[in-house]
């Protein structure tokens, strides 16, 4: 017999192993980023903005899904280290373009052996064929996150 408050034991368990997942390789990664004097949230930032060049902040707020205050405090903070710089549009003074500094880019790049590390060592414990596997299970995954998103999106518009 099921009943409304009845849950498929193994989504949950799927999601809690995602998500322990996820919690995980996110401090595993700041741990080791943390030698270069960054973090992966910082950097996440910065590689969205080296590979668009220049970018708005509603650019970002669409690309991370965060509200506009906290990018505006997460790009504050990498101004005042100089990592990026901001610039008036020349056809609009109201937008201001963000970009990389050459210090950012230094950071970047002083990154990406950490990266690629953690990237190595964390996938060696699979052979190819599971690696294959991985990758169309989260494929199928992620696709099914955009259907939910536009789901969620269209059930908005009706409330």
């Amino acid at each position: 017999m099921s009943n409304t408050f009845t849950s498929d034991s193994g989504s949950i368990e799927a999601g809690e192993a995602l998500r322990d997942f996820y919690m995980t390789s996110q401090r595993a990664l700041n741990r080791m980023l943390a030698v270069q004097g960054t973090s992966f949230a910082r950097t996440k930032m910065m590689m969205f903005i080296n590979l668009r060049g220049k970018v708005r902040s509603a650019d970002m707020v669409d690309g991370f899904g965060f509200s506009p205050r906290t990018i505006t405090e997460a790009v504050d903070a990498l101004e005042k280290d100089g990592l990026v710089m901001r610039e008036a549009d020349a056809s609009d003074r109201r937008v201001k373009h963000i970009s990389l500094t050459a210090a950012g880019l230094a950071v970047l790049e002083q990154s990406e052996p950490v990266r690629e590390r953690f990237r190595t060592e964390l996938f060696e414990v699979l052979n190819d064929v599971e690696k294959e596997q991985l990758t169309q299970l989260v494929g199928r995954l992620n696709e099914r996150l955009r259907e939910l998103e536009q789901i969620f999106a269209e059930d908005g518009k009706q409330s």
